[in-house]
C-alpha cells in the first residue's frame, strides 16, 4: 500500500495506455518480481505461470472477495510497457531517471522520523508572509480525518499525533497530511505555496507579491528556474520514508516548473 502520485505530463504512453494504465502494469511488473523473489527464497524452482497467491480485496457492501492471481498473468500485463519504454529517455517529467520515472510512490506506514521530519520543514514564526498562510491552511485543514487512518499501524508507525508547537498554536502531522494529500490532484499554485510550506524551494525574502503570483499561477517560467531551485536533496541518515518524502517534493517540484498537475492516488 502506498501514495502513489505521477507528473501528470501528455506524452504517448499516457495516451496509449491512459495514466491508471501504466500505474496498474508498473505495480504489477513489481508484485511479480516480488512473489518470484518470496517462491525462490522458500527453495521453489517453479516457472512464474506455476506461480499463484490469493490476493484479497473489499468489496462496497463491506464483503471480501478473493481471487487467485497468477505471477505470469502480471508479467504479461507488465510487458505491454515495453513498446513505450523509449519515450522516458528524455521526457522533462522523469525525475526518476528510469523509464515511467514520472510515476513514484511513498509507502505505506510513513515512519515517526518522517512526521517528524515534515513538521521541521514548515515556516517559522519570524517568516511573517508565509506564517500567516500556514496559520490559515492549518485553520481550513483541522486533521480530523486524518484519526481514523492512526489504528493499526498500516497507514503510520505512530499512533499519537506529532505536533510541533508555535507560540499561539500547534501544527499537527495530521494536519499536514490533510494539506498535502486529501484535497485531491495538486495544481501548480497549491504546488508553489507546498513547497514553500516544505521548504523545498528557497522562501528567504519573499515578498507579498512574489507569494500573490505563486498562488495564481502567474509567476513566469524563467523567474522559477532562477530563483526556485530544488534544494531537499537526499542525505544518508534518512530513512525509507523520508527519502519518499524529499523525492515526492521533487515530483512536485518538476510538476510545478512544467505547470501541470502532479495527481494522487492515497
Amino acid at each position: 500500500m502506498a501514495i502513489d502520485y505521477v507528473v501528470h505530463l501528455t506524452c504517448l504512453p499516457k495516451e496509449t495506455l491512459g495514466v491508471d494504465g501504466i500505474l496498474d502494469r508498473l505495480k504489477a511488473a513489481a508484485r511479480a518480481k516480488e512473489v518470484i523473489r518470496l517462491y525462490r527464497d522458500n527453495g521453489d524452482s517453479r516457472p512464474p505461470s506455476e506461480m499463484g497467491f490469493e490476493f484479497t480485496r473489499n468489496l462496497p457492501d463491506g464483503e471480501e472477495e478473493v481471487a487467485v492471481i497468477m505471477v505470469q498473468d502480471m508479467l504479461n500485463q507488465a510487458a505491454e510497457l515495453e513498446p513505450l519504454l523509449s519515450w522516458c529517455a528524455d521526457c522533462p517529467a522523469n525525475i526518476l531517471g528510469r523509464p515511467f520515472g514520472c510515476y513514484g510512490a511513498i509507502n505505506y506506514p510513513i515512519s515517526s522520523a518522517a512526521e517528524k521530519w515534515l513538521l521541521d520543514q514548515l515556516p517559522y514564526n519570524h517568516q511573517p508572509l508565509l506564517w500567516l498562510l500556514l496559520r490559515e491552511a492549518l485553520i481550513e485543514n483541522d486533521g480530523h480525518p486524518v484519526e481514523p487512518l492512526r489504528a493499526g499501524g498500516v497507514y503510520f508507525e505512530e499512533r499519537n499525533v506529532r505536533g510541533r508547537q508555535y507560540s499561539e498554536s500547534i501544527a499537527s502531522a495530521n494536519q499536514v497530511f490533510q494539506m498535502l494529500f486529501l484535497f485531491g490532484h495538486i495544481q501548480a499554485g497549491h504546488a508553489g505555496i507546498l513547497l514553500l510550506f516544505f521548504n523545498a524551494i528557497p522562501r528567504e525574502d519573499l515578498e507579498s507579491a512574489d507569494i500573490s503570483r505563486i498562488l495564481d499561477g502567474t509567476l513566469p517560467q524563467d523567474e522559477k528556474e532562477e530563483r526556485f531551485p530544488f534544494r531537499l536533496e537526499h542525505l544518508d541518515e534518512d530513512d525509507s520514508s523520508i527519502s519518499e518524502f524529499r523525492t515526492f517534493f521533487k515530483a512536485l517540484h518538476r510538476a510545478w516548473m512544467l505547470n501541470m498537475p502532479l495527481l494522487l492516488d492515497v
